[in-house]
């Protein structure tokens, strides 16, 4: 970064004459460099000028302000010493989903001509940023809140399919509703009286399976019976068996220790 202090305000103050509306200094100085960061996540722009901003956070930033809410933001361009960088600024009291789906306008490298910059950035900036602050004012009123996904509607009926350590899903028969038994039966589930349950074999495919489940849950919550998962609880291992020993009278067979020797 070369350029001076004195040659940026000299350059913005005179952008700002010869930009199209009434275009003015916000600061007469500069924001401190502490005050770099919130402007350079306002920069409606992720490329050089956000850059510029991030990676010298001591450089200074001119900001113009303009009609209907319209910002820019000036600075010198990293590596070019006769080039400066303008970008528009994001508009502020908006929610992040205002600007979802809003193209940006982005910014531009500007030679030190404030009339030629000036030029440039009503003809590629301005009319591209105009657009994006109207689509932004245009989300903010056909959807003044986030579109937050709704909670689950409370239903009086519930299922819970269990999955079963061999495979099988599944439920006990008393704890399926009445009105669920049939989409079961529908969905290849097979009612087995010696488990006293409702059970999909783990003869299905896995792909099998997965698809009949899936279209059990679709029916179910279409008719307003909500549908849970679980795992089986693992059967707790029994009790350490004993080894067997052998008879009185036997003898140890090979690779048995035998009795003490006498």
């Amino acid at each position: 970064m070369t350029a001076s202090r004195t040659d940026l305000s000299a350059f913005a103050t005179a952008l700002a004459q010869h930009l199209p509306g009434q275009w003015y200094r916000k600061y007469e100085g500069f924001p401190p460099p502490k005050n770099h960061r919130p402007v350079a996540d306002r920069v409606w722009d992720c490329g050089p000028a956000n850059s510029a901003l991030l990676d010298f956070p001591d450089a200074p930033v001119a900001l113009l302000d303009g009609p209907d809410d319209e910002q820019l933001c000036v600075t010198e361009r990293p590596r070019y010493p006769h080039q400066y960088l303008v970008a528009p600024l994001e508009p502020e009291e908006f929610k992040p989903h205002h600007f979802r789906y809003v193209d940006e306008p982005n910014g531009i490298a500007v030679p030190h001509d404030p009339v030629r910059a000036a030029a440039a950035v009503a003809r590629r900036v301005l009319p591209r940023y105009r657009r994006a602050l109207e689509a932004v004012h245009h989300n903010a009123r056909v959807q003044p809140e986030p579109p937050h996904r709704p909670a689950a509607p409370e239903v009086a009926l519930t299922l819970t399919l269990v999955w079963y350590p061999d495979g099988v899903v599944g439920a006990p028969y008393r704890s399926v509703p009445e009105d669920a038994r049939m989409v079961l039966y529908g969905c290849r589930f097979q009612y087995s009286p010696h488990e006293a349950a409702f059970v999909l074999p783990a003869s299905y495919s896995t792909s099998d399976r997965a698809l009949l489940i899936q279209s059990a849950v679709r029916l179910l919550t279409a008719q307003g019976i909500g549908v849970n998962f679980r795992h089986a609880t693992p059967a707790s291992a029994g009790p350490p068996t004993r080894p067997p020993t052998a008879a009185l009278g036997t003898q140890p067979t090979a690779g048995t220790p035998s009795s003490a020797r006498r």
